[in-house]
């Protein structure tokens, strides 16, 4: 579904993704692992079309990405759930939902999608009226992955879904992550916390200093004794 060949993304002079080249395929959820700094954001970002990266090709369905702009993705069928959430604040939480189908016009569908997700996630149908600013940190990340749901995407592009939240809710929010990926959903998944990426994902890359050091199915790299010693904290 998804081919990255060659891809680069530089600030300024300085080389942040070094020339990766990786692929997802369809129905698979493949994590992308490493330090802080490594070149995960960024790749996903440039993935994205947020920002221009300095050379490759990243081709979706065997169409070339790079020369789309970021709206059009979405109606291509990907969506992004960023790191930091960037949830609405002022809008409520379903206001935010909503507007994750703005490129839609199937009321019905809309309708129907809306109640999958909040039976995804009871807590935001709670919280229905609450505005999203109000809302703590794991019910907007909640919110986030629901409002990307709300696109009927293809692909989703997972940027540290765990980040600052506290471990109970890292667990309801990677309950949510396995369901939505064992209904059919491609997800490539950044996450700074390895042994939780690579036990819900199939494959995993290894990123260090802006390039893919390490490639294997997920459970062999959990095993992996260089991966523990470097990201499991063994």
């Amino acid at each position: 579904m998804l081919e990255v060949n060659g891809l680069r993304v530089s600030y300024g002079g300085i080389q942040a993704v070094r020339g990766i080249t990786f692929h997802v395929n369809e129905g698979e959820m493949v994590a992308l692992i490493g330090a802080n700094g490594a070149g995960k954001s960024s790749t996903l970002r440039a993935l994205a079309r947020l920002l221009d990266p300095a050379g490759g090709s990243v081709r979706y369905r065997g169409k070339e990405l790079l020369s789309l702009p970021p709206h059009a993705l979405v109606s291509a069928g990907i969506a992004l759930v960023p790191e930091g959430r960037g949830v609405f604040p002022r809008m409520s939480t379903i206001e935010n939902l909503r507007m994750g189908a703005y490129a839609r016009n199937d009321k019905s569908g809309i309708e129907r999608d809306l109640e999958h997700v909040l039976g995804h996630f009871p807590r935001l149908k709670e919280r229905a009226q609450q505005l999203a600013g109000t809302l703590s940190g794991g019910e907007q990340q909640m919110l986030a992955i629901g409002r990307a749901l709300m696109s009927k995407p293809r692909l989703m592009l997972l940027d540290e879904p765990s980040m600052g939240l506290a471990p109970i809710m890292v667990q309801k929010i990677f309950e949510v992550i396995r369901t939505v990926a064992s209904e059919g959903m491609t997800i490539l998944l950044v996450e700074q916390n390895a042994k939780l990426a690579l036990e819900v994902s199939q494959r995993g890359y290894v990123m260090e200093s802006g390039e893919i050091t390490v490639t294997d199915e997920s459970m062999r790299l959990l095993a992996d004794p260089k991966v523990r010693a470097a990201y499991l904290g063994e």
